[in-house]
């Protein structure tokens, strides 16, 4: 089955959704360093987006940094990648800035872009997350996923959640 891409451009009421661009190497280091032990430097954060950018470019769906109106301050970015999934169920990421935290841009964000993939054609979004990261969870069940299955992997417990339009 042939899907649609994601739109490259996603506006909700707080918050403008674009693709990564190498000025936004310094945050998202900082975003990535902050959830490892690795520690990853803005030269290989801005090989990471390049490749980014080619996944999208081939692919249809990928990243999109989430940008606070009205000044553009990137919080983090959601993302509809192949991750664990495939191509036609691939799986919803979000992961937001420790100072975005709390107030709700993760929901609004994330609740535009699977909008947005399942007007791509696809039937079925997956995410999976952590046991132990409860907000996240929280916010899979605010844009109405279920629980499926979990996972036993290197990283911990693993909750596969889906959502079916």
């Amino acid at each position: 089955m042939t899907f649609l891409p994601i739109p490259l451009r996603i506006e909700t009421e707080r918050l403008i959704l674009t693709p990564p661009q190498p000025c936004d190497a310094e945050w998202f280091t900082e975003l990535l360093n902050a959830r490892r032990a690795d520690t990853f430097t803005v030269a290989e954060v801005l090989e990471r987006i390049d490749v980014m950018t080619k996944t999208t470019e081939t692919t249809g769906i990928g990243a999109l940094v989430l940008r606070k109106r009205p000044d553009g301050e990137a919080l983090g970015y959601t993302a509809i990648v192949v991750g664990r999934g495939s191509l036609d169920e691939p799986e919803l990421a979000y992961e937001l800035l420790r100072r975005a935290h709390g107030y709700g841009y993760a929901t609004e964000a994330a609740r535009a872009l699977l909008d947005a993939a399942f007007d791509t054609g696809r039937r079925r979004i997956w995410s999976t997350i952590g046991s132990w990261n409860a907000p996240s969870l929280r916010v899979a069940a605010k844009l109405g996923f279920r629980r499926d299955h979990c996972t036993t992997e290197v990283v911990g417990d693993v909750v596969w959640m889906v959502c079916d339009r």
